[in-house]
């Protein structure tokens, strides 16, 4: 099985990915903004011209292909639009796919924002990517709203609901 974690920057899309991953005999993590960052010098923001999406996407199928192909259960999560989870959907469809939307209302993703290291902050910039998910109009069933649920709920919801499923 495939998850895919999608959510703006604060919602807790590597916090419930790691708590999937570890619940799982046989899993592989891939951290998307971890993969997006292995590129150091002429590195541009992925929201910005000139950024590196193109390899970002090669690596990341890469290892989705070669996890998945090794029998590894696979948790990638990234902040994603329609038409990347289509094209998962088309390539790795055959191993079969979990697609989630984490959301919370604004207070919500501003107190977490407020959790995380000082250096990892986003602020005002969670907003915008919470209002960029919510004009993405993914199918109602996809959607999670956490606010008013703790990690252990979120993680039953997303194993043991077939909602998910693409």
């Amino acid at each position: 099985m495939i998850y895919l974690i999608t959510g703006p920057a604060g919602v807790g899309k590597s916090t419930i990915s790691r708590k999937i991953a570890e619940s799982l005999p046989k899993t592989v993590l891939i951290e998307g903004d971890d993969i997006y960052h292995f590129v150091v010098g002429g590195y541009v923001s992925p929201w910005k011209d000139g950024n590196h999406l193109s390899l970002f996407w090669k690596n990341c199928e890469d290892l989705i292909k070669n996890s998945a192909k090794a029998g590894y259960d696979v948790v990638f999560n990234y902040v994603l639009g329609q038409e990347d989870v289509e094209k998962l959907k088309n390539k790795f469809g055959k191993f079969g796919i979990k697609f989630v939307c984490l959301i919370v209302d604004e207070k919500t993703i501003l107190k977490r924002d407020k959790l995380r290291p000082k250096d990892c902050q986003m602020r005002e910039r969670c907003l915008v990517l919470l209002k960029e998910i919510r004009d993405e109009k993914f199918d109602e069933k996809f959607m999670l709203d956490t606010s008013n649920l703790n990690e252990h709920q979120t993680l039953q919801e997303i194993l043991h609901n077939d909602r998910f499923l693409l």
